[in-house]
């Protein structure tokens, strides 16, 4: 019986040559996405790999489940379920951390810059706005580490653009830093003061006024095109203004007024020092 032909142009030959040499590999269709989950796998009704964050369970032939369906193995990738992708396949990508490697992918001529003026010299692939530098070992991956900087390594994939040139060196500090993260400051507690001569219920009397302001904050801060820190802290100032001497405000409460200045941008950093600052302006 004549063997089906399973690759457009020359796909499956690289992946296999990449597969004997201990490359995971698995096919990518159009956009540089892999394929979507096979019709038993929707949902992760399979039940495993969800979110495509860990391996799992599942035992799926067709190349399901994003990165976590590179493999090694020449059975799996000759296999009729992977035909149909093989097919359709734009590029062939890989799992950098399965191989043993790290990607840092440059994506324009500022990143290279960047990189040749504070990282060692290493493997150098070019792709098509600007370079793939390879280091051996492994580390988290993380995008927009820096501009047009993304890092490949766990739990990810990276298009193979040919071998490069260069020797790989060791991943060193300065690129395992960049996917380090300072520790936010801690959120602010609430402020409260001693009860008054009133006896000291909360002088809004119902829940609803004081969800009213923090919602009204909330959409302030939403919609705002222009001096996002500005409008952040007069929100913060206006809600501490009317709530903050009571004790009636929470870490909920709170958190959600950080949530509304992080959707527009702001750091965590940013969010406590608009919060102190209020909190200051108040003489609380």
């Amino acid at each position: 019986m004549t063997q089906p032909t399973l690759i457009r142009g020359e796909h499956l030959p690289v992946a296999l040559s990449l597969a004997v040499s201990g490359v995971p590999v698995l096919p990518l269709r159009a956009g540089k996405v892999p394929f979507g989950n096979c019709p038993d796998c929707v949902g992760n009704a399979c039940g495993g790999r969800p979110n495509m964050k860990t391996p799992g369970p599942c035992t799926c032939l067709a190349p399901c489940h994003g990165w976590a369906a590179a493999t090694t193995e020449p059975g799996t990738l000759n296999s009729a379920e992977w035909a149909r992708a093989w097919q359709q396949a734009a590029a062939v990508a890989y799992h950098p951390g399965g191989a043993g490697v790290t990607v840092v992918d440059l994506d324009n001529p500022d990143a290279i810059a960047w990189a040749r003026e504070h990282l060692p010299g290493t493997r150098t692939v070019p792709t098509t706005r600007g370079e793939h530098w390879i280091y051996r070992g492994v580390m988290p991956s993380a995008n927009a580490v820096r501009p047009g900087v993304d890092i490949k390594s766990a739990m990810s994939y990276a298009r193979w653009l040919g071998p490069g040139t260069g020797t790989t060196a060791a991943l060193p500090d300065a690129v395992r830093a960049l996917v380090v993260r300072e520790p936010a400051p801690a959120r602010p507690t609430p402020v409260t003061v001693t009860a008054s001569a009133g006896g000291g219920q909360c002088p809004h009397r119902t829940p609803t006024f004081l969800e009213r302001g923090i919602a009204m904050a909330e959409q302030r801060i939403a919609a705002a095109t222009a001096a996002v820190h500005a409008t952040v802290f007069g929100a913060f100032l206006a809600v501490l203004s009317t709530h903050g001497r009571c004790g009636c405000l929470t870490e909920a409460h709170i958190a959600r007024l950080f949530a509304a200045a992080g959707a527009k941008g702001e750091s965590a950093r940013h969010c406590a020092d608009a919060w102190a600052n209020a909190v200051h302006r108040l003489g609380m």
